[in-house]
């Protein structure tokens, strides 16, 4: 087997990748966080790169390498399902991973959400969050800014300088640490769900500015973010550590409104009768 693509992975500049396109950019992330012997191949003593050689991929999806270094040099943006599905599987995606693949490859219009409540229904959102008196409730942005919480959610982020932007708050706000027992987890989740929301280039303007400054103020951000992980947001558990009511254990749960896909309702419930029940109601009175 040739290792002419080989050769070519060893030395190409971030800026040329992204000069390429979005798929471009994210099949090269991905190819390189994938190691032969993940598929098993053998290695071999002269590898230079990370990950898979464009090669061995094209070998795996079963097309041409000239094929698939036309896609990494943004020659070709259109593949088909079938090759999105193929390359899904050479570069092991998950279903979320395989899903944002597609969309990157169809080149949809970019979201479109307001720096505020949309026209008309601000009133009845901001009331609906505000008198969501029993757990904790807040509407967040794709870009994860919290445009409006209730009490017992502004209780659970007390402390929390940067609380207003939940990305900024999971890599800039020192605090966070303390809040959570897993800051690592919470930022790679972060970062996932920023690239899900993001979708291909142009972002909104809001989602570009976020990114740019968490790029120039945490490596940690650049880390992540060069990995091209997607997350979607869906219930979970969380577990929160706080300064007044101690470890707390609750289900996430993330609501789209039907007629504002662009917003999400993030919504806490703890177990019942359970240790964090008992805190979180005791959070709840505080902030009425």
């Amino acid at each position: 087997m040739s290792d002419a693509a080989g050769e070519g992975d060893r030395g190409e500049p971030g800026a040329a990748s992204r000069t390429a396109g979005p798929l471009a950019e994210y099949l090269r992330a991905r190819r390189a966080l994938v190691s032969p012997t993940d598929h098993g191949l053998a290695p071999g003593p002269a590898r230079q790169v990370p990950g898979l050689r464009r090669e061995e991929v094209a070998l795996l999806a079963g097309v041409s390498t000239d094929y698939y270094v036309h896609l990494e040099q943004g020659r070709e943006r259109r593949p088909s399902p079938q090759m999105l599905a193929a390359l899904a599987r050479a570069l092991r995606l998950d279903a979320a991973a395989h899903t944002h693949l597609r969309a990157l490859a169809d080149q949809p219009t970019p979201p479109t959400a307001p720096d505020t409540l949309p026209t008309g229904t601000e009133g009845a959102l901001t009331h609906l969050v505000r008198h969501w008196v029993t757990a904790p409730a807040m509407l967040v942005t794709p870009w994860l800014d919290v445009l409006v919480r209730n009490g017992p959610a502004d209780a659970l982020y007390a402390g929390l300088p940067l609380r207003d932007n939940l990305a900024r708050m999971a890599f800039l706000d020192p605090a966070v640490g303390e809040f959570v027992p897993d800051p690592e987890h919470l930022a790679q989740c972060t970062v996932g769900t920023l690239r899900a929301a993001a979708g291909p280039a142009p972002h909104t303007p809001q989602m570009a500015d976020l990114i740019g400054e968490l790029t120039d103020r945490s490596a940690s951000f650049r880390r992540l973010w060069a990995r091209h992980d997607v997350h979607r947001k869906a219930s979970a558990t969380k577990h929160f550590r706080h300064p007044v009511a101690g470890p707390l254990t609750l289900r996430q749960h993330v609501l789209i409104l039907p007629d504002h896909p662009e917003l999400q309702l993030w919504i806490y419930q703890a177990e019942p009768g359970s240790p964090s029940e008992r805190a979180l109601l005791t959070l709840g009175e505080s902030a009425t």
